[in-house]
């Protein structure tokens, strides 16, 4: 089975105010997990021996994968290659930290492509969200990438902090395409529940961003990346065009491709999601509950989810036509293409969706309420 590989390491050195994510910060467990990592690919290997897993892409993200040791990340990627078959060309990510990037550091290490969280170019909106690094640290990571010759650099922004302008955001998408990075990532700042952020807005000491503010950022950002040569290809993600380039951009991320176009993963580490068309299962958000388990040669798988034909409907609906090209009508059966394309006929009309050959996909206005047609066109 060809598959995409994610590993979650949760480590961090500090957690930031608006992160949703499992980590900790016990960095006397980094070598302790690792272990138990490399055991849980041993594990996952027998339990799949029937339907061997090829590698076609690897991600390690977190948490804060460049918190690991080189040792560490060295025996990580050594167990990899050898527990699983790795197509030659796979596109092997990591998420680093700007502050932790150094020279050499992916020296002996298959890594191609870095994936890193700018957020902001404004030093008092870092201090704000409790990141480590400055918006100068950004800018000497991606010359220090470019100098051991990674080709490949991601950055991730946010938009819509309080108290944000128009005027700010700009500054933040100038700033990051003077990097000429090969990728963005551009999300909306989420106050997510069980975050110090979230108990901010609880006490009243910051309020959301108004609403139609924070929709004129978000078409100012795919006006401002589509003009500066970004394929939009996926609601939150531009990747770059080469000159004369025909056809979709090489430079689209390839890992987070497979979630949304049903491709199978795996998933190690705590935290960790793994899908494989007919069941997803996920282990434990507790890295002493999923150490444990390992270390006594188990999976420590917490929940399993069998995946109907109606499941599997809804969920490419919210993740296929989040692409550019959306819903693929021939991967569906007849059913559920008669119940899609019935539900979606307004939404066509009012020119929020288009149909272009086989594929129904959300035109520019309609990704504004693409949370409401995703619900409408919704099985289950």
């Amino acid at each position: 089975m060809k598959a995409g590989l994610y590993i979650h390491i949760p480590f961090c050195a500090s957690r930031c105010i608006y992160c949703g994510f499992y980590s900790t910060v016990r960095p006397e467990l980094h070598d302790r997990y690792v272990d138990a990592l490399c055991r849980e690919m041993l594990l996952l290997r027998d339990r799949m021996a029937d339907d061997p897993i090829s590698l076609s892409t690897i991600y390690l993200g977190g948490g804060t994968p460049s918190q690991l040791s080189a040792a560490n990340l060295h025996k990580l990627f050594a167990y990899i290659y050898k527990v699983f078959p790795v197509d030659p060309h796979a596109e092997v990510t990591m998420e680093c930290n700007p502050d932790d990037i150094r020279r050499h550091m992916f020296s002996h290490l298959p890594v191609n492509r870095v994936s890193m969280g700018a957020q902001t170019f404004n030093d008092d909106r870092l201090r704000f969200l409790h990141r480590r690094h400055t918006a100068n640290e950004v800018r000497r990571a991606v010359e220090a990438l470019r100098l051991d010759g990674i080709g490949n650099i991601s950055v991730d922004l946010m938009f819509g902090f309080p108290d944000e302008t128009l005027a700010d955001w700009l500054a933040d998408i100038r700033c990051a395409l003077a990097l000429k990075p090969e990728h963005l990532s551009a999300y909306g700042l989420m106050i997510e529940e069980d975050t110090p952020l979230y108990r901010l807005w609880e006490q009243g000491t910051i309020r959301e961003a108004d609403e139609q503010l924070s929709l004129d950022m978000y078409d100012q950002l795919v006006d401002r990346l589509t003009a500066a040569g970004y394929e939009h290809y996926e609601i939150s993600n531009f990747a770059l065009l080469p000159h004369g380039h025909q056809g979709a951009s090489p430079y689209r991320s390839r890992h987070n491709s497979s979630y949304w176009n049903d491709v199978p993963y795996i998933g190690l580490g705590a935290a960790a999601h793994s899908y494989d068309r007919l069941t997803r299962h996920w282990n434990p958000s507790n890295i002493m509950r999923y150490i444990d388990a390992i270390e006594r040669g188990t999976l420590p798988y917490e929940e399993e989810e069998r995946i109907d034909p109606d499941t599997h409907y809804d969920d490419l609906v919210t993740t296929a036509l989040r692409t550019r090209e959306g819903i693929d009508l021939n991967m569906l059966d007849e059913r559920h293409r008669a119940f899609l394309l019935r539900n979606a006929s307004g939404y066509i009309d009012r020119q929020l969706l288009r149909i272009d050959g086989h594929h129904l996909s959300l035109t520019r206005q309609g990704i504004n309420i693409s949370s409401t047609i995703m619900s409408d066109l919704m099985y289950v």
